[in-house]
């Protein structure tokens, strides 16, 4: 790992003249080392014309009559081969700073690269020094100067994480460190709706219930392409969500693209601090239990399982889980609401590269006897998707609605020591059956959509069906 320490910055030559200075300096140390070889070893044998040259190049002092006594001339010898090792370190002086280069004007705030020949490098065909002749070109040619050795090293590592080509697995630098675990830990403020990547393409998962995103109008499927007038085409899911979310009472301005409608379109939306319970439930006259379940977080357990309480004690028939416009959350909150229909099998698999892990249930199969329909659309991600395809693959619900949105992979989080960190994808769920949710999602068992249309005339056609299908299997 490179490190970034206070201190001056690095400037070597330009790429272009690199090999021809490189080749000069060897030739000039080869020479200063034969020079040197052959003057030791004419010391050694007692040249006669060597004691000759030296008594002449010496000053007066030791001139050739003074110079008679033994002491003298080797003393004469011995300031020759000092002001020889003299020149020696200073010409290796100089060609190691043309190497090196020279100090520069760039701010010491800014710091200075060490440990650049730390590179372990497994793979023979990589040649590294390619990196360093960028960096350099980069220093030495860039039209605003003075070039930043902190911003070429984390922009570097930035680009290293974005070449795996995951939307979810990016760099922080420091200070981006700092905000994101402001967020996992803390309270934030915004507009209430989960962002996520589909087709390369920044995309609304889901605004939350009773959110300013959805007072405002964003719909599931949404495409960000610019937010407030900067172009959104090269953010990252985390750089996004740091530029929509901000203090409360103030605004953001989404550049919206949605299928079916011809020009993009501009939704200010006010920040708001959020707040959302996880769990509704209620209980139709028909006997039939409606469970909204909005996120998985802290409190989903929780109230969960008072639904389930209640369903079971007021002796509901049936149960419509809809997990519409859900964009995931908890794990654990995931496998214990699965849990109530699979008991202690296997909900979920995660997938590496050499390795297959289940996750089983840990609570009893309470509701495994009630007939249920799962309710998805392409809001529905991650944990929404470990319930549903779980439940799919065991024949215990009947899943209906759209294709799910197919965020089915773990990233893991690292801090590194300078502050900066690493969120990076490190595998993916399976359903209980093998089936991958990345980047594919859940199928439903009965397709029907749910358009903007339905949306204005107050229509649910999937909620409809549901209910129709649970009617019809209650039926003696």
């Amino acid at each position: 790992m490179y490190n970034i320490t206070i201190g001056a910055e690095i400037k070597k030559p330009p790429r272009k003249i690199k090999k021809t200075i490189f080749r000069a300096d060897l030739v000039i140390i080869v020479l200063i080392i034969i020079i040197s070889l052959f003057l030791v070893y004419c010391l050694y044998t007692s040249s006669p014309w060597l004691k000759s040259a030296i008594l002449f190049i010496v000053m007066d002092y030791y001139s050739p009559k003074n110079c008679q006594t033994p002491r003298r001339f080797f003393t004469a010898i011995k300031l020759v081969i000092f002001l020889f090792g003299i020149g020696v370190v200073f010409t290796a002086g100089l060609l190691l700073g043309r190497h090196q280069g020279v100090i520069s004007v760039v701010s010491t705030d800014e710091g200075r690269v060490i440990n650049r020949n730390a590179a372990d490098l497994s793979v023979s065909d990589i040649d590294f020094s390619s990196f360093w002749e960028v960096w350099n070109f980069a220093k030495e040619n860039f039209y605003q100067t003075p070039v930043s050795d902190q911003d070429l090293f984390y922009g570097s590592l930035k680009g290293l994480l974005a070449s795996l080509k995951d939307p979810y697995s990016e760099f922080f630098d420091p200070e981006e460190a700092k905000e994101f675990n402001s967020e996992l830990f803390g309270s934030f403020e915004g507009i209430g709706a989960e962002l996520g990547v589909k087709d390369n393409q920044l995309t609304i998962i889901a605004p939350l219930p009773d959110s300013p995103a959805i007072k405002h109008g964003l719909l599931p499927g949404d495409k960000i392409l610019a937010i407030d007038s900067i172009d959104a085409s090269g953010l990252s899911v985390e750089g996004a969500v740091m530029k929509i979310r901000g203090p409360s009472g103030t605004s953001v301005v989404l550049t919206i693209g949605r299928e079916g409608v011809g020009a993009p379109f501009n939704l200010t939306i006010p920040r708001e601090v959020i707040k959302t319970n996880s769990v509704k439930m209620e209980i139709r006259d028909d006997g039939i239990a409606m469970v909204s379940m909005y996120i998985f977080n802290e409190d989903t357990n929780r109230l969960f399982t008072t639904a389930i309480n209640d369903i079971l004690a007021k002796g509901a028939r049936g149960i419509i889980l809809d997990l519409r416009s859900n964009p995931g959350g908890l794990l654990e909150a995931a496998i214990n609401v699965a849990s109530a229909w699979v008991g202690q099998q296997t909900v979920v698999i995660q997938s590496t590269h050499n390795n297959q892990q289940p996750f089983v249930g840990y609570a009893d199969a309470r509701l495994v006897d009630l007939p249920t329909v799962v309710l998805v659309d392409g809001g529905s991600a991650s944990a929404s998707e470990i319930v549903s395809g779980a439940l799919q693959d065991y024949d215990l619900a009947t899943v209906v609605g759209s294709q799910t949105f197919g965020k089915g992979s773990v990233q893991d989080y690292q801090e590194l020591d300078d502050g900066s960190a690493i969120k990076l994808t490190v595998s993916e769920w399976l359903t209980p059956n093998g089936r991958s949710i990345n980047h594919i999602g859940i199928t439903p068992d009965v397709i029907i959509d749910y358009t903007e249309e339905d949306a204005k005339a107050k229509r649910d056609p999937q909620m409809d069906k549901a209910i129709d299908l649970l009617k019809s299997s209650l039926m003696p």
